[in-house]
Order: C-alpha cells, then sequence, then structure tokens
C-alpha cells in the first residue's frame, strides 16, 4: 500500500517579517485565512505563533485565543498545534495558551541550543541568542501539555535532543503518541542534508512517527526523502519562502500544493485531517468544531 503521508503547515513564524516575504500573515484574521488556504490544498495540520497586529511576536493568551477562534471558523477539524518556544520570557508564559485553549499539538522543544540568523552577504549576525530548555523548562512544558491534553510535537534540532527525550519517556511525561519533528537548517542545530537526516531518522524509537522540518530552500529535498522512509513532512511560509521551481510562495496554501505534488511523485498519499487523526491518535475534541468551546 502506498504510504500515507501527514502534511503540516508552518503558517506564520516568528522572525520572518513582510519585508522578506510580503505573503506572511500577522492577525488573526490572516493567519486563520492561511490556515484555510493549507487545509484546503492538503495540509492536516497547521503550526501557529502568535503575532500582534504589527507583526511582532506575541505571547499573550487573548492573542492565540483570537486565533484559535477564526481558525476554528473556517477550519473546525483541522489539527492546530501551537507553538511554546520563546527567548527572554518565563515557561510559565511560553505555555498559559496550551492551558487556556487545550491544542490538540503543541511544539515541545527538546533541548537548549545557540539559535542564530547569519548573513553571509552582510558578515553579521541578524538574530543570535541562547534557546534555554533545561531538562527543569522541558518537564515544566511538557506537563502543562499533559494536564491540557496535548499532544507533544517533539521539536530536535539536533541528535541529542532526540535522546533528550529518553528521560522523560522513562519518567511518563512523554505521551506514546509524541511526534518526533526533524528540525535540520538552523544556525546552531543540525545542518540540512540528506546524510544528516538519514542519521536523524535512524534515532528516532521504532514505530514513533516522525516528520522532517526543512529550514530554507533544501527544504524540498529533505522532503523528498522524509517521503520515501515512509516519514511526514512540513512546509508553510515560516520556513521557507520558495516552491521547488525557485518562485516565491504567494500563499501557504501554494507551498502546501507543491508539497502535495511532490509527495504523490514520490508515491506516497495524502493523509486526510479524518485519516491523520487517526493515526496519530489525536481525536477531534467534543465540541471542538465550535469556536466557543475554546471559552469553556
Amino acid at each position: 500500500m502506498p504510504h500515507k503521508l501527514v502534511l503540516s503547515a508552518a503558517l506564520t513564524g516568528v522572525a520572518a517579517n513582510r519585508q522578506q516575504c510580503p505573503h506572511i500573515p500577522y492577525t488573526p484574521v490572516e493567519i486563520a485565512e492561511e490556515a484555510k488556504r493549507a487545509a484546503d490544498a492538503g495540509a492536516a495540520i497547521v503550526h501557529i505563533h502568535a503575532r500582534e497586529d504589527d507583526g511582532s511576536p506575541s505571547w499573550r493568551p487573548e492573542v492565540f485565543r483570537a486565533i484559535h477562534e477564526e481558525v476554528r471558523a473556517r477550519c473546525p477539524e483541522v489539527i492546530i498545534n501551537y507553538s511554546t518556544g520563546a527567548i527572554g520570557i518565563s515557561t510559565a508564559e511560553r505555555v498559559a495558551h496550551v492551558g487556556a485553549l487545550k491544542p490538540d499539538m503543541a511544539a515541545f522543544n527538546m533541548g537548549s541550543m545557540n539559535y542564530a540568523i547569519y548573513s553571509k552577504k552582510a558578515k553579521r549576525f541578524y538574530w543570535n541568542a541562547v534557546f534555554e530548555n533545561s531538562f527543569d523548562t522541558m518537564q515544566e512544558v511538557v506537563t502543562a501539555m499533559n494536564e491540557a491534553g496535548t499532544t507533544p510535537e517533539m521539536e530536535c534540532f539536533d541528535t541529542g535532543h532526540i535522546r533528550n527525550a529518553e528521560p522523560l519517556r522513562d519518567m511518563g511525561l512523554v505521551p506514546d503518541n509524541a511526534v518526533y519533528s526533524l528540525v535540520m537548517g538552523v544556525l546552531g542545530g543540525i545542518p540540512a542534508s540528506t546524510e544528516n537526516l538519514m542519521h536523524q531518522i535512524s534515532q528516532v524509537p521504532r514505530g514513533a512517527h516522525w516528520q522532517v522540518i526543512g529550514i530554507g530552500r533544501k527544504q524540498w529535498q529533505l522532503a523528498a526523502v522524509a517521503t520515501t522512509m515512509k516519514g511526514h513532512f512540513r512546509v508553510g511560509l515560516e520556513d521557507n519562502f520558495y516552491l521547488p521551481t525557485g518562485e516565491m510562495a504567494t500563499s501557504n496554501g501554494a507551498c502546501v500544493e507543491a508539497g502535495v505534488t511532490l509527495a504523490r511523485m514520490m508515491g506516497a498519499e495524502i493523509a486526510s485531517i479524518a485519516e491523520a487523526r487517526e493515526m496519530l491518535r489525536i481525536p477531534l475534541r467534543k465540541n471542538e468544531n465550535n469556536p466557543s468551546a475554546a471559552k469553556a
């Protein structure tokens, strides 16, 4: 049987701006419209960072709530995955929206690292920070997810991050349906290459679901490899502005359409939202398709 592949779409991110790509969504309505375009094109999961209306990063629960309601009004069944990664705020602030909204999934960052954006052309860093995720922090974050019934999407930026799940699993903090995300191409993490992806795949526990998140234009190469290895992959304007043709994508829907085409060329089928929920064991919560349920 053809491999059923779950496509994720990362809609907006935290660092990209409209000077770099004019199609980055900022407001709750814009993010929700992009979620609908992505879901209509074949994405089962939408990964979302919150932003203020001017595009700056936001961790205010009321902003996440506005996004949640707008997305659910347009996409009643799509799997919502919120970010919990941040620098310079408390762990409690990083997970406040998880407890308030109880999303289907949330990104669970699996280790500390240097996190940077460097320009070879300008010979300088545009972004340069230490992303702290100690085991104490990780325990607090995953406990909040467990209390909310939210499935962790474990973002592993290097090989050691995959191993960091082991003690948390031994403690009973990481559920069996947690998904390993192999993030590649971030400066400070593992470089994006076929060889490195094959190594990362070999470290994932047998039977666990995993996806590759390729940052930059190598995304499409890594997506092809992931497909042949029976994995899943993520696309979207957070990770890469460009289609395989080299043209800038005009929406997250265009990114997903390219991902669907690639996956089918490699012999895979695209999982529907219902199929993805069954595969990942993330049932649609009662009344979750009603935006007002988020306030309950």
